[in-house]
């Protein structure tokens, strides 16, 4: 039991014992019936380390109390803070078998010592059976639904989990891809430039013309490859994590987009202050997700992003003039479309009508 749990339950028990027992006529002395309910409380506090015999020994001073004459009512119901404690510890079992006992050593003592009716020793003693079988139904309803949140929140913290580590997998398989481009592109280009400085060395002599042709063809090729390597740098570097402003970091990422050498046209129509941090974040991604598929896969040569701050939602569109191709989830569309699910949107990419490649997405702003 938690630690406010034990402290609730033992006032409850020192103030519910003696009203318990003013309500049933069983207060004989005010000072032992306090006792009694003093006993009891501090009792309760012990419950989290031994919950089973704290159950019986308050079981024993309930019944030394009534047998002595000392109150004049109650068996089971003062120790039900007890009862319920052992249930919630997985010892229903010893709840139900102590409070069985106790019921009917109560039957036996008020219809055979005390000689009291059986239609009346019936009544008080059924009352607290049933006192006692609402106590434990309760406790283990209780217990039943705490262990049900418990299982659904480690599930979820399974699948939470899971979704890390495929994430984290999905951006190792994207790091592989960038680092076969950077071998291919730095092989490629030495081959090539290995080939036009042989031919240069051997023309030098005899042609010089021919020399300079192909130095001046290798030179444009250590140009073209230093272009695609900084491309593919800057598209290593948009992966380093989350923007810190949310859509405010949108006019450096077009920035660094040109910088790879495609042209960025940024239009927003709205507020944009209006949007909530997840979905801005969330709209940032798309945007950069999208823009990095342009530089890395797509050869084009300008893209537009538009985003639309609606009432109701926000609406994202990036397109380029590239080669478009294959829709196909590698390129990170799973990752974007699980991040604007989430928040309840909606997301559909592929090739457009004029050629390229199209990103769509909707976000509601009421989360």
């Amino acid at each position: 039991m938690r630690t406010s749990l034990l402290w609730t339950a033992a006032g409850a028990t020192f103030v519910g014992v003696p009203a318990g027992l003013a309500l049933t006529g069983g207060t004989v002395d005010p000072a032992l019936t306090w006792s009694l309910a003093t006993g009891l409380a501090l009792l309760t506090l012990l419950l989290r380390r031994f919950p089973a015999t704290v159950l019986i020994v308050s079981l024993c001073c309930v019944t030394a109390w009534r047998t002595a004459d000392l109150i004049g009512a109650g068996w089971v119901w003062p120790a039900t803070a007890a009862f319920a404690a052992n249930v919630l510890a997985g010892r229903v079992r010893t709840a139900v078998v102590a409070g069985a006992l106790t019921v009917w050593y109560g039957f036996v003592w008020d219809y055979f010592v005390q000689l009291g009716s059986f239609d009346a020793t019936i009544g008080r003693v059924g009352a607290e059976a049933l006192w006692l079988a609402a106590a434990l139904a309760l406790a283990q309803a209780y217990r039943s639904t705490r262990r049900w949140q418990d299982e659904v929140a480690g599930r979820l913290r399974q699948t939470l989990e899971q979704r890390e580590l495929e994430a984290r997998r999905r951006r190792a398989e994207e790091r592989v891809d960038i680092a076969r481009d950077l071998h291919d592109v730095v092989s490629h280009t030495l081959a090539v430039v290995g080939v036009h400085l042989n031919v240069a060395l051997d023309a030098f002599d005899d042609d010089p013309a021919e020399a300079r042709d192909a130095l001046r063809l290798a030179q444009d090729v250590r140009g073209r490859a230093m272009g695609d390597l900084r491309a593919l740098v800057d598209v290593l570097r948009f992966e380093g994590g989350e923007p810190a402003h949310g859509l405010e970091g949108l006019d450096d990422l077009a920035e660094r987009v040109r910088s790879a050498g495609v042209a960025v046209h940024v239009a927003e129509r709205g507020e944009r202050t209006a949007v909530p941090a997840p979905v801005a974040t969330a709209m940032y991604r798309v945007v950069q997700e999208s823009l990095t598929n342009t530089v890395r896969h797509a050869g084009a040569t300008s893209a537009a992003v538009t985003l639309d701050y609606g009432p109701d939602a926000v609406v994202a569109d990036i397109t380029d003039d590239g080669s478009g191709g294959p829709v196909t989830e590698g390129r990170g569309i799973m990752g974007m479309r699980e991040r604007v699910a989430a928040l309840g949107g909606a997301l559909t990419a592929g090739s457009g009508a004029a050629g390229g490649f199209t990103v769509h997405a909707t976000i509601p702003l009421a989360l």
